[in-house]
């Protein structure tokens, strides 16, 4: 018994000088299924489904190892998150899954350093959420007769949110009617969002001046445990 006490006082001595510690856990990015395949990416990452907060990170391939380019509060759906590939449209929940991001846009014009392809709003120009349209989870400028207003938003009209945003790619190439329309990343409003990934202005331009078309970037939304677990997707 005295020499396994003795035993033991010698490797904690021992690990004491030698600082040793647990590995430390890889990057987020690395524990993800996909990542799209780029060189760049955006995870938003919510405690659970009911949460309307969580955490956006920017991170960046380097030398072989992800690395976090930068981080700001998120918000997200009023009424939370939801698997994006059987989401209901009108439900304000945001999509967990991953997704590309096709271009940028804002009521602002582009910020410095922005090289993501960039539309200006004008007061002309929609986003169509109606599903008996033809444009469908479009921008439209102008409205097109067979989008009604009434489901459809009037870009120009969210200056504070739409002020820079990008256009995430969920429903979006090979959009499901019903399943959601107009989602993006964009500046926080009042509160929590209809849908959308929301964070801080300076984050959002951040966001903008470092996202590279070139580099692949793509939106990995998800919860930190669960079916819905960013690791997931």
């Amino acid at each position: 018994m005295r020499r396994s006490l003795v035993t033991g006082s010698v490797l904690i001595a021992l690990a004491a000088l030698t600082g040793a510690r647990p590995p430390a856990a890889p990057p987020l990015p690395q524990r993800l299924a996909d990542t799209g395949g780029g060189s760049q990416l955006i995870t938003a990452e919510a405690p659970s489904t009911g949460a309307t907060t969580g955490t956006v990170t920017w991170w960046s391939m380097r030398s072989g190892r992800w690395v976090a380019a930068g981080s700001a509060p998120a918000r997200f759906g009023a009424n939370g998150l939801t698997e994006g590939a059987s989401r209901v449209q009108g439900t304000d929940t945001t999509p967990t899954g991953l997704y590309n991001l096709p271009y940028a846009f804002g009521v602002k014009a582009a910020g410095p350093g922005t090289r993501y392809p960039y539309r200006r709003v004008q007061e002309g120009s929609w986003w169509c959420q109606d599903n008996a349209a033809r444009a469908y989870n479009r921008w439209v400028e102008p409205r097109p007769a067979d989008c009604r207003a009434s489901e459809a938003e009037q870009l120009i009209t969210y200056r504070t949110q739409y002020a820079r945003a990008l256009v995430v790619g969920f429903n979006y190439h090979r959009p499901v009617r019903g399943r959601g329309a107009g989602i993006f990343l964009h500046v926080n409003g009042g509160g929590a969002t209809a849908g959308c990934v929301s964070v801080p202005a300076a984050a959002m331009d951040r966001i903008l001046a470092w996202a590279d078309p070139a580099r692949r970037p793509h939106l990995a939304v998800g919860t930190g445990s669960g079916p819905t677990a960013i690791t997931r997707y």
